[in-house]
């Protein structure tokens, strides 16, 4: 049994190294390819999906029709992109279609005329870890994320949470390499706007 597991194991991480195999496979109806790609995205996309509609089964929704479109188009897919990035690219448009029918006149892209420049700076490095990795920061962080207009929202996840590359998040959110940058720019710009205040207060007893 326990030999079993190591092998199906074993072919899991090969699917997951060699994407032409997998796609074959998957090509094929492979349970066991789909169990491989399920298992590699189905958490990031449930992360990624939960940020942008504050609402987990929702999310576990958006999960469920993402991998549902996979079985369904996999036969067409042309490999233009990796198959992680198209899987973004299902469940962002999911969201942003479930976003729209709920509030349909809402701003889904954050105007780009301008800088936004932050009027509260903080030092992070002088807060404490202890202070930045605690329960109410982890909140207060959740927090501020949610605050963030959609679009920026679903950058500053791909970019610095799942750590996809630039050109990965602009092919899943079908956005522009320059337009990824100048997008995270401001997300993080805004998050030290929204921090700012909250980590100044809790730095202060540490300093005394």
């Amino acid at each position: 049994m326990g030999r079993l597991m190591a092998n199906e194991s074993l072919k899991e991480t090969t699917f997951m190294q060699n994407e032409g195999a997998l796609i074959d496979s998957l090509q094929r109806r492979d349970p066991q390819a789909l169990a491989a790609l399920f298992e590699r995205y189905a958490n990031p996309i449930y992360r990624l999906a939960a940020r942008l509609l504050n609402d987990e089964q929702q999310a576990d929704g958006v999960v469920q029709n993402t991998f549902m479109a996979l079985i369904e188009h996999i036969d067409q897919f042309e490999g233009r992109s990796g198959l992680g990035t198209w899987l973004y690219r299902v469940a962002y448009n999911e969201c942003m279609g479930r976003i729209r029918a709920a509030a349909p006149l809402v701003e889904l892209e954050p105007l780009v005329e301008g800088e936004l420049l932050p009027t509260n700076l903080i030092d992070w490095d002088s807060v404490p870890e202890s202070v930045v990795l605690d329960s109410e920061s982890r909140q207060q962080m959740a927090a501020a994320i949610e605050s963030l207009p959609p679009t920026l929202r679903a950058v500053f996840i791909l970019r610095d949470v799942e750590e996809l590359s630039v050109h990965e998040t602009a092919t899943a959110l079908g956005l522009s390499e320059a337009a990824v940058k100048v997008y995270l720019h401001r997300a993080r710009l805004h998050l030290r706007e929204r921090l700012a205040g909250y980590f100044g207060e809790r730095r202060k007893p540490a300093e005394r």
